[in-house]
C-alpha cells in the first residue's frame, strides 16, 4: 500500500471507530468495553496527525501512488488492527451478538483486538516519523491501557492470539475453536475489560507524599475567598440492584421481567433515559448520547436520517416525569440518584426534594430565555444554589443545566459569563458531574473564558480546569486544548488569587509528563523565577512546588538551569522558610544528579554550608536531600 493510502486509511479508521463507539447501541455486557476501546483509539488521532505532517509524509499525500512513507509495514499492521477494532464494534452492535455463544466470541475477539493494537503501536518508529515527546507519551498511555485490557481476561498466549487476530473478525469463528482458545487463555471474567483508566504518572523529585502535600497547600490557598473549595466530596452512593427471589426448597422463583415501554428507551443507547431531549425532527434521545452524535460531526437524526435544521436540544420534561413515575411504580432503579422527587443519601435513605426540583427546572429553563435580565437572574441563582450543597449540585445537573451553562460561557455579557463559569466550577465538585461537563465539550469554552474573560471569570475558569484535571484522563484532554499557555499568562499577569488558581491548575496538569513540555514552551520557567524573586514572596511555595514537578523533565530541566535558577535556590536554602529550604534542596538534587556542570556550579555558589546546616537541622526530607547533595559534591571533589 502506498504511503498516502496508509496514512489516509489510518485517519479514516480512527474517525470511523470513534463514530461507531459514540453512536452506541452495543449489548449491555460489552457496552462499557466498546466505549472504552473507542476512547482509547480516539487518543491516537494526534499520532496520525503528526505522521501526516512529517516532512516526506506530507508530500506523498499529494503525490503518486508509487510514493511510500518509511517503515510502512508497521503502519499496515496498525491499519489491520484498527480494521479489526471497527469490525468488532460493529458486531457488538449487531442483533446477532445477542445469540447464544456470542458473548464468548466477543470476549475472545476483544482480547485479540487489544493485543493486536498494543503490538502494532509497539512497533511505531517514533524517531523516523518525528513524533513529539507529548504524543509519544500519549501513545504509551494508550498502550498501557490496551495491555491491561488484554490481561484482564487472564494470561495471554501470543501464538493463539496471533493466529486468531490474523483472521478477519467479521468472519464466522468456529465456537468450539473459540472455546478451546479461551480455555487455553484461562478466560473466566468475560466482559470485564479494564473499566478504570489508571495512567502511570512518572515519579517526581518530591515523591508522591510530598506531591499530595503540595497539592493540598495549593488547593487551600486557591480556595480561599472562592465560592467553593475544590475537592472530592462524598457523592451520593448508587443503589445496589434489588435481588428479587422467593426460595421454595432448592428452587428460586423470579418474577416475570417487566417490559420497558419503547418510548422510554434512547434510540441510540437502548437504555432508559434520564435526561430526554427533543431534536429538531421531533425525536427524543438521551442528552449525552445525541450530544456526542452531533459533536462527532453528524448532521442527521439517527432514527429518521433526516437532516437536522438546527442542533437545539429541548428538555422533554413530560417524558422525564413519566419515566420517573413508571420506575417508581415497578420498583425499578432509575438511572439517577433522584427517585420520585426524593434524593438518595449516602446511607440509602431518601430526602424529599420535589419542591427544589420544580424550582431548579424553572431556573434552568430561564437560562435559555431571550431576555438578558432573566438570564442574568437565573444564572446568578444557579451559582448560588450550586455553592450551597451537594444535593443542589446533583439537582442542577439532573435538570440539564450543564450544556446550557456551557453555551452561556461564550456570551458577551460579563456578568452572565462570570456566573456561568463559577456555576460550572461549583457543579464540578460533585464527582459524577465532572464526566457530564467533559462530555458536554466544556473545555474549549472554559479556555476561551480563561483567555478573554474578566479577571474573576479567568480566576474561576482556572479553578474549574484544576477541578476537572483531578481525573487522569482529563489531564491529557485539557493539556491538548491550549489551556496551558492561557494559565501561564494568568500566572504572569493575574491578580494574586488568579495567580494562585493558575498555579494550582498548572501543578496538577504537569503531573502528566506530556504537559511538562507544553508548560515549558509556554514560558512557565520565567514566570516561576519571577515568583521566586518577588519581594512580597507570596508565591514562593507555589513556584517551588511546580518546579519540583518540572525538574524531572529533561527539556524543562535545561530551561530551569538556563534561567539562572540555581543561585536563587541556593539563596532560598540559606534564608527561606523550612518548607522552602526542603523544596529548594529537592529541586537542586534533581538538577545536579548525573550533571557535573550543574553540580560544579552548586559548589562555586557556596552551597556546602547551607546544605550542611540543612542536613543537621532540616526536616526529615530536607535532611535526606541535603545529605545526597553533599555526597555528590564530595565525589566531585575527589575526581
Amino acid at each position: 500500500m502506498a504511503g498516502d493510502g496508509i496514512v489516509r486509511s489510518l485517519h479514516d479508521l480512527v474517525n470511523e471507530v470513534v463514530r461507531i463507539s459514540v453512536a452506541g447501541g452495543f449489548i449491555d455486557l460489552f457496552k462499557k468495553d466498546c466505549i472504552d476501546l473507542g476512547r482509547r483509539i480516539s487518543l491516537l488521532s494526534h499520532l496520525i496527525d503528526e505522521i501526516r505532517e512529517f516532512p516526506g509524509n506530507l508530500g506523498p499525500l499529494e503525490a503518486s501512488a508509487s510514493s511510500s512513507i518509511p517503515t510502512s509495514s508497521c503502519l499496515s499492521d496498525l491499519v489491520f488492527a484498527l480494521q479489526n477494532a471497527k469490525r468488532l464494534l460493529l458486531f457488538a452492535g449487531n442483533s446477532d451478538s445477542n445469540k447464544d455463544g456470542a458473548a464468548k466470541k466477543i470476549a475472545f475477539q476483544f482480547q485479540c483486538v487489544t493485543w493486536k493494537l498494543e503490538k502494532a503501536l509497539c512497533n511505531i518508529p517514533y524517531d523516523q516519523f518525528g513524533i513529539s515527546q507529548e504524543v509519544q507519551e500519549q501513545v504509551e498511555l494508550v498502550r498501557a491501557q490496551l495491555r491491561r485490557a488484554t490481561q484482564k481476561y487472564g494470561p495471554t498466549n501470543s501464538s493463539v492470539l496471533s493466529r486468531a487476530s490474523s483472521q478477519p473478525l467479521d468472519k464466522e469463528l468456529d465456537l468450539q475453536q473459540c472455546n478451546r482458545a479461551m480455555s487455553s487463555l484461562h478466560i473466566d471474567n468475560i466482559g470485564n475489560i479494564d473499566h478504570e483508566v489508571q495512567a502511570k504518572m512518572d515519579a517526581t523529585v518530591l515523591g508522591s507524599q510530598n506531591l499530595m502535600q503540595g497539592m493540598e497547600r495549593l488547593e487551600n490557598s486557591s480556595a480561599s475567598s472562592k465560592d467553593c473549595v475544590v475537592k472530592n466530596s462524598n457523592g451520593v452512593d448508587a443503589d445496589k440492584d434489588d435481588k428479587l427471589s422467593n426460595k421454595t426448597g432448592e428452587k428460586s422463583l423470579k418474577p416475570d421481567p417487566v417490559v420497558i415501554p419503547e418510548d422510554f428507551l434512547c434510540p441510540i443507547s437502548l437504555e432508559i433515559m434520564k435526561d430526554p431531549v427533543i431534536v429538531a425532527t421531533g425525536q427524543t434521545y438521551e442528552r449525552s448520547y445525541i450530544q456526542r452524535w452531533i459533536d462527532s460531526g453528524n448532521v442527521t437524526c439517527p432514527k429518521t436520517q433526516q437532516k437536522l435544521q438546527n442542533f437545539t436540544l429541548t428538555p422533554n420534561y413530560v417524558l422525564r416525569s413519566l419515566i420517573s413515575q413508571w420506575c417508581a411504580k415497578h420498583n425499578i432503579e432509575q438511572p439517577t440518584t433522584i427517585v420520585s422527587g426524593k434524593i438518595k443519601k449516602s446511607d440509602g435513605s431518601f430526602r424529599d426534594v420535589s419542591e427544589n426540583i420544580a424550582a431548579i427546572e424553572t431556573l434552568v429553563h430561564k437560562l435559555s430565555s431571550t431576555s438578558i435580565e432573566e438570564q442574568r437572574a437565573a444564572v446568578r441563582e444557579i451559582r448560588s444554589l450550586s455553592k450551597r450543597s451537594t444535593d443542589n449540585r446533583i439537582l442542577v445537573a439532573e435538570a440539564g443545566a450543564i450544556p446550557v451553562l456551557i453555551n452561556l460561557l461564550t456570551m458577551d455579557d460579563i456578568l452572565i459569563q462570570e456566573n456561568a463559569v463559577t456555576s460550572i466550577l461549583n457543579l464540578s465538585i460533585y464527582e459524577n458531574n465532572k464526566g457530564q461537563i467533559m462530555l458536554a465539550g466544556a473545555i474549549p469554552s472554559i479556555v476561551q473564558v480563561l483567555r478573554n474573560g474578566s479577571m474573576e471569570a479567568r480566576e474561576n475558569a482556572a479553578a474549574t480546569l484544576f477541578s476537572l484535571s483531578l481525573a487522569d484522563e482529563n489531564k491529557i484532554i485539557i493539556g491538548a486544548s491550549g489551556a496551558i499557555p492561557a494559565l501561564v499568562e494568568l500566572l504572569n499577569n493575574g491578580s494574586l488569587r488568579g495567580k494562585k488558581d493558575a498555579a494550582t491548575a498548572l501543578f496538577n496538569l504537569c503531573i502528566y509528563q506530556g504537559n511538562k513540555g507544553r508548560a515549558m514552551r509556554a514560558g512557565i520557567i520565567t514566570a516561576l523565577l519571577n515568583m521566586l524573586t518577588e519581594l512580597s514572596g507570596s508565591m514562593v511555595d507555589e513556584a517551588l512546588t511546580i518546579l519540583s514537578v518540572l525538574a524531572g523533565h529533561q527539556e524543562a530541566k535545561a530551561a530551569i538551569v538556563k534561567a539562572h535558577t540555581i543561585p536563587v535556590l541556593v539563596d532560598l536554602m540559606r534564608m527561606g522558610l523550612p518548607r522552602n529550604k526542603e523544596n529548594a534542596a529537592a529541586i537542586l538534587l534533581a538538577l545536579c544528579k548525573r550533571d557535573m556542570e550543574n553540580l560544579a556550579c552548586l559548589g562555586r555558589l557556596g552551597a556546602v554550608i547551607p546544605l550542611m546546616e540543612l542536613a543537621k537541622s532540616g526536616t526529615e526530607r530536607a535532611q535526606r536531600k541535603a545529605t545526597s547533595l553533599l555526597e555528590l559534591l564530595r565525589k566531585l571533589q575527589q575526581l
